[in-house]
């Protein structure tokens, strides 16, 4: 039997990135179709869009046999919308990818050739440059990478994109991970397996702007640390044991100055500068407690990850017809 490749396609507010898109990836599919002889499914996930992404899945997938949709009943975020299509997919081999083609749909031919040769699990792709994009931008995402890898036992590769080709067990050992706080960029590295990295450079959106604004990556930065990594929990407790320190000696000291000298105790200005910078770290600290404490909290909820609202599966339909 040929192999079924499921290509999921997260999208939000894509209405003008679709049709460019699918152009590009129908040109793979004829290609690999005369090589391998494989089948392919276009998976494409809608997170909630407000504009009429939904409303042209829907067209294209009465037009192009190999078009399926996902449609959340609101936008869950971007992890959801990859889970749903790792969850909801059939293929032998799985594909992430973007709408607006900065993930260059050309490489599935050449991952696919590498995993058929067994000796990987996964084909990943990473960023060898971030042209296009701001240098504060740029600059804070290398921090990121260059943090994380430094406080997490989990390989975090620098420039890793979620664009990438796994293996039916790869996919079956990630849905495993059932999390709702997830960071996909983390738990592909942690389920394990086998990854060969192929590089490429940063390459524009064809059409519309970035729904990632600069306080949105921040937060999914945090959200990467506090998933994959209790440093800050132990450099909070090494805080606390620095300032205990820290006063003692003072108080050894302002006790010794005033039995040797007399020296009257003075210097109220600098104390209550002292007492704020203090407070300010104790915040911090509970600051970060209180992070990690919101993430077992929404946990522990054991809400769904995601909600469909309507989907149509084109492999679906086509075997009822030919039933």
């Amino acid at each position: 039997m040929s192999d079924l490749i499921t290509v999921i396609i997260p999208c939000y507010n894509e209405q003008e990135t679709i049709p460019y898109f699918l152009d590009a990836i129908n040109k793979v599919y004829k290609s690999m179709k005369s090589k391998y002889d494989i089948d392919m499914e276009y998976l494409f996930v809608d997170d909630g869009s407000s504009d009429d992404t939904l409303k042209v899945l829907e067209e294209y997938s009465q037009k192009d046999p190999n078009v399926s949709y996902l449609s959340f009943s609101r936008n869950f975020g971007k992890e959801s919308a990859m889970y749903a299509g790792l969850e909801q997919s059939d293929g032998d081999y799985v594909v992430i990818i973007d709408a607006d083609l900065q993930d260059p749909p050309e490489l599935i031919e050449e991952m696919y050739a590498t995993l058929k040769e067994g000796e990987y699990d996964c084909i990943g792709s990473r960023r060898v440059t971030r042209k296009g994009e701001s240098k504060i931008r740029s600059f804070f995402a290398r921090q990121f990478y260059k943090i994380i890898r430094k406080i997490s036992q989990t390989d975090i590769v620098d420039g890793a994109r979620d664009f990438r080709m796994m293996t039916r067990q790869m996919v079956d050992a990630i849905i495993s991970v059932k999390e709702y706080n997830r960071f996909s960029k983390g738990i592909f590295s942690w389920v394990g397996y086998k990854t060969k990295w192929l590089e490429f450079e940063n390459i524009q959106r064809v059409s519309g702007t970035t729904k990632w604004s600069f306080w949105g990556l921040f937060i999914y930065a945090i959200d990467g640390i506090v998933a994959f990594s209790t440093m800050p929990l132990v450099i909070s407790s090494f805080a606390g044991l620095l300032f205990c320190l820290l006063a003692f000696i003072m108080i050894i000291f302002i006790i010794a100055r005033k039995l040797i000298f007399g020296d009257p105790v003075s210097g109220w200005p600098s104390l209550v500068c002292i007492m704020c910078f203090i407070a300010g770290i104790q915040l911090f600290c509970n600051g970060i407690v209180g992070i990690y404490m919101s993430k077992t909290y929404t946990e522990a909820k054991n809400r769904p990850i995601y909600i469909l609202r309507r989907s149509y599966r084109c492999k679906e339909q086509q075997k009822s017809k030919n039933l």
